[in-house]
């Protein structure tokens, strides 16, 4: 089943991004590897492309997990989560319809 990831940055989470992204990007391109990643993509704090040192605001991943369980695991063991970046992660089950 597909599930939606979630992360809500912390304020001024630029820096601690930066430093964590080599290892956050490796873990996506495991999944996508496996035939398991829809989308994944920052959101910008601003209404731009590249929000420069306005950063990000979040994150959101969709992909293909055995249950919430196992979903919930990946989601936890970010690098990202673990650098402090998101203040917030939530895990839900997700259904794509379109397109």
């Amino acid at each position: 089943m597909l599930y939606a990831i979630v992360g809500i940055d912390v304020a001024d989470s630029l820096s601690r991004r930066g430093a964590a992204r080599p290892a956050h990007l490796q873990r996506l391109e495991a999944l996508r590897e496996q035939g398991r990643l829809v989308l994944a993509g920052p959101c910008p704090a601003i209404d731009a492309i590249d929000p420069g040192p306005a950063g990000f605001s979040g994150s959101l991943i969709v992909a293909e997990f055995a249950d919430l369980a196992a979903a919930q695991a990946w989601a936890d063991a970010d690098p990202y989560v673990a650098a402090g970046v998101y203040a917030s992660v939530s895990v839900r089950p997700f259904r794509k319809v379109l397109p």
